[in-house]
């Protein structure tokens, strides 16, 4: 299982210097698990930087992968995360959602950096 961050995303969505390496990822949707709060991160920065009809365009396409709603069991796991790796709050479901379903976490945010369980990319 894979999860790409909402970094990897918006570097695949926007042809970045990273692009290539999340494209592996993000083409095999069968092995693709996207967090409802990447939805959220994602929509907001589409609909800011384009228009609301791409940032749907965009959402259709990230749900063709299995989307994770935010669950109790997420939420505790995330808090504790969040406590241990001072890790911001969004940071902490992601990583606590890619935990609880064995994924590998594909990002570019220094946040994630020498996390187990994290394919980090620096920025180019």
């Amino acid at each position: 299982m894979n999860l790409v961050d909402s970094s990897g995303w918006l570097e695949y969505l926007t042809d970045g210097k990273n692009s290539a390496i999340f494209s592996k990822p993000l083409n095999n949707k069968e092995d693709l698990i996207v967090p409802s709060i990447i939805l959220f991160e994602v929509f907001k920065v589409v609909l800011r930087e384009k228009d609301e009809n791409t940032a749907l365009q965009v959402i259709a396409t990230m749900q063709q992968a299995k989307v994770i709603e935010l669950t109790s069991e997420i939420a505790i796991q995330a808090a504790k995360l969040s406590y241990e790796k001072k890790l911001p709050m969004a940071d902490s479901i992601i990583l606590s959602t890619g935990y609880l379903y064995n994924a590998v976490i594909w990002t570019q945010d220094t946040d994630f950096k020498n996390i187990p369980g994290v394919k980090y990319y620096g920025k180019k």
